[in-house]
């Protein structure tokens, strides 16, 4: 994207044609809003497409730190009566609604999650 020096508007590419006088002009960026032209020399190439590559992203926190830093309710697992779980609420459906609790059991043998209600 090249934008006009003069306004600063995004300039538009215009591709070489023949005028009815036989003449032709070289491709171009124009600046819709204001006079300036640029011709763009022979030398430049002007790329189509630029494939985009989605960088991974390093979490700041490690997965094992969320879950340690998590508040602890003392409410038995059904899966394997431990007592304790690890808890975090999401507000799942529309905002006059009370917010979803979701449990995961603290024991590491199990890790069992499920939902209050």
């Amino acid at each position: 994207m090249e934008f006009c020096p003069m306004c600063g508007s995004m300039l538009m590419l215009e591709l070489p044609n023949a005028t009815s006088h036989g003449t032709s002009h070289p491709t171009r960026f124009y600046c819709l809003t204001c006079p300036y032209i640029c011709p763009i020399r022979k030398e430049v190439k002007i790329k189509r497409r630029q494939m985009l590559v989605r960088k991974g992203i390093d979490p700041i926190i490690s997965h094992d730190e969320i879950n340690k830093n998590k508040p602890k309710a003392d409410i038995p697992c059904p899966n394997c009566r431990h007592p304790q779980a690890s808890y975090h609420m999401e507000q799942t459906r529309s905002a006059d609604e009370p917010a979803t609790i979701f449990y995961k059991c603290m024991n590491q043998k199990c890790e069992h999650q499920w939902k209050e209600g």
